[in-house]
């Protein structure tokens, strides 16, 4: 049986159909409030890509330094490149990812990998040839 994704009892295609005001009115309070005071300078600039791409016009990889843009509707199947501090890491937006906030998808932390403990770090490091 193939389950199919519904957020509060739409599926994507309805969801997409919606405006705007209609959209905030399935989301938290949270991020309602947040699309509520409206988009910053970054936001629509991303966004406008975002109509780019989906017309046809924008052929580049969308990236963006836009953490905090809720994902809306639309932005459903796109590939976004996010910054996580030193690079770009691509994100495929998946439908269960409508309304939350885009820098959520994103690591900003690798794991630490220690290499061998130098000399003089510990008593017995001193033990260790020097190459």
């Amino acid at each position: 049986m193939v389950r199919t994704f519904s957020f509060k009892g739409m599926t994507i295609e309805e969801l997409q159909k919606l405006d705007l005001k209609d959209f905030m009115k399935l989301i938290p309070a949270r991020q309602r409030r947040s699309l509520k005071r409206g988009f910053s300078e970054d936001q629509k600039k991303l966004l406008s890509k975002i109509d780019k791409t989906l017309q046809g016009h924008y052929k580049k990889p969308i990236k963006t330094h836009c953490r905090d843009i809720i994902i809306l509707p639309k932005m459903v199947g796109l590939v976004i490149h996010v910054h996580v501090g030193n690079k770009f890491t691509p994100i495929m937006i998946p439908p269960e990812a409508v309304g939350m906030y885009l820098g959520e998808l994103t690591m900003t932390r690798s794991k630490v990998a220690h290499s061998a403990p130098g000399i003089g770090a510990t008593k017995s490091s001193s033990a260790i040839s020097v190459k």
